[in-house]
């Protein structure tokens, strides 16, 4: 007899099983996004910052198709990126730039210096041209 007070509590709860929604009914994106905050600073003084987002592409950075398919190619790996063939000067002027975020992600912390503006360009293929 002592089993039969919880037949009503049974009931509703197996009753209810059918009224809940399966979470797998939520479409989730097989591809973490990649967001990016860049920055240059020149020794003349000039700062610059940008957004960049890739999956799907977006943000401030002024050549941001360009600048997330070096990434994509480069699968987000600073260090990969293939240099733009550019003719620069050899002006010593200093670029320091930066890249912090997370890229499919994973976090990102890049820092480098480029000898001057047109040679950061060129390296990163326009990642840091803003």
């Amino acid at each position: 007899m002592v089993f039969s007070s919880f037949a009503p509590i049974a009931a509703c709860v197996l009753g209810l099983s059918g009224v809940v929604s399966p979470v797998s009914t939520v479409p989730i994106s097989t591809v973490p996004g990649s967001m990016l905050q860049l920055s240059t600073h020149e020794t003349s003084g000039r700062t610059a910052a940008a957004s960049l987002t890739c999956r799907p592409t977006g943000g401030s950075h002024p050549e941001r198709e360009t600048a997330c398919a070096a990434l994509i190619a480069a699968d987000g790996d600073f260090a990969r990126i293939k240099p733009r063939l550019q003719r620069c000067t050899m002006l010593y002027a200093p670029v320091d730039v930066s890249a912090v975020g997370t890229w499919a992600g994973k976090p990102v912390s890049f820092r480098t210096t480029y000898p001057n503006r047109c040679t950061a360009d060129a390296q990163s293929s326009s990642v840091f041209a803003f």
